[in-house]
């Protein structure tokens, strides 16, 4: 199979779309789209996330040390795309796309209550890397909503959708529909 090079880039990777919610000093709320958001431990539950230094959610993040990052569902993908292109310095995003916040049990950043996916977040390393900052969180606390677990007690996709962010051709895309069970469904591979 014959590969084309395309250099370092960032091109076509596929990550979640999340809204991170921060508070400042004054208890002015925030929120931005981040999709540079992984899972990186278990042990402690820990994320990391990449946000510019010059985002005001990098500042709230940086004074009060915690922050939040609520699960995107596919349909509030134009409120997500809009918390990404304006800056919270300038405008009240929660105005205008009409998201409502809940406190959070853990942190003082509240949770974005559309989003049925939310994870409470305490800073704990920063790294820089060029004009963006690598920030490590462990989670202290997870929400979901009710009807996001399953009658097994477990999490659901399929009950929101959760929306994926393909940066290099810049477009948002619904998850789709579960292929295998993890850690169990290759193991079909194996002959008996």
């Amino acid at each position: 199979m014959h590969k084309q090079l395309l250099g370092p880039s960032i091109t076509f990777f596929p990550q979640p779309t999340t809204l991170v919610s921060t508070i400042d000093a004054t208890g002015k709320i925030n929120i931005m789209t981040a999709s540079w958001v992984a899972m990186v431990s278990k042990t402690p539950p820990t994320l990391a996330v990449s946000l510019h230094h010059l985002r005001q959610s990098y500042a709230n993040i940086r004074e009060q040390g915690e922050f939040v990052v609520n699960v995107v569902p596919a349909d509030l993908v134009l409120a997500a795309d809009y918390c990404g292109l304006r800056s919270g310095k300038e405008i009240d995003k929660l105005a205008v796309t009409g998201l409502t916040t809940v406190r959070a049990t853990k942190v003082a950043a509240p949770l974005i209550a559309e989003c049925p996916l939310n994870l409470e977040c305490r800073l704990t390393l920063e790294v820089p890397l060029g004009d963006y900052r690598l920030l490590l969180a462990e989670v202290v606390e997870v929400q979901a909503t009710a009807s996001a677990i399953d009658a097994h007690g477990d999490l659901s996709a399929n009950s929101f959708d959760p929306l994926v962010y393909l940066g290099g051709i810049r477009e948002y895309w619904s998850l789709g529909e579960k292929r295998a069970t993890a850690y169990k469904d290759g193991l079909q591979l194996e002959k008996p």
